[in-house]
């Protein structure tokens, strides 16, 4: 009876040597990782954004309304929990792309405002702020595309047989990369007018 208990176990772990589980689970913990990574970038954006508003809120004649809406993008960016269950919910998951979307481009508005304020753009800390928010937005690229890669391995793997029945029965399902929010937005040139008519 031993004998036969032996060769079952046997028999069941070559099985599932052969049916890909390990390597979905390989997988599955490299798209946790870079997930993590680009949580750890926006969140580095998100602590930037007070400093950086505080000291664009220095200058007296600043745009009011321009940091308020930095201010609210942070605020809506930040109150989506974000765990790593996350990536398993594709429609949580758009709600995080988008709020953090909205605080990019709120972030974007503010830098080329700051253009019209010479006193501004000469403060050392809004420079130094400046450059490290620029950097963490080089840092969250970078994430973002380790992350759309692991995902892509992870698809993959989850999608090809044999593992994909390994997948389906043991509940591993195709995790969402990033998207673009408006594809046909982005693919026309952008408008550059220099103020003259």
């Amino acid at each position: 009876m031993n004998r036969v208990f032996s060769l079952l176990t046997l028999m069941f772990a070559l099985l599932l040597s052969g049916c890909g589980y390990n390597t979905i689970q390989t997988t599955d913990e490299q798209v946790k990782a870079a997930w993590a990574e680009v949580l750890n970038q926006y969140q580095r954006r998100a602590d930037l954004v007070p400093n950086l508003v505080n000291v664009v809120k220095a200058e007296a004649n600043f745009e009011q309304e321009t940091l308020t809406q930095v201010v609210e993008a942070r605020s809506k960016a930040t109150s989506i929990q974000a765990t790593p269950e996350l990536i398993n919910d594709p429609e949580a998951f758009n709600k995080f792309q988008q709020a953090q979307g909205e605080l990019s481009g709120a972030l974007s508005r503010l830098l080329l405002i700051t253009e019209n304020y010479p006193n501004l753009k000469a403060n050392q800390g809004f420079r130094d702020l400046q450059t490290q928010l620029e950097g963490t937005e080089n840092r969250i690229t970078v994430a973002r595309n380790r992350y759309i890669k692991s995902v892509q391995e992870y698809n993959v793997t989850v999608r090809s047989f044999p593992n994909n029945l390994t997948a389906m029965v043991m509940g591993y399902e195709v995790k969402p990369s990033f998207t673009v929010e408006n594809e046909a937005a982005i693919s026309k040139p952008p408008t550059v007018d220099f103020g003259t008519k």
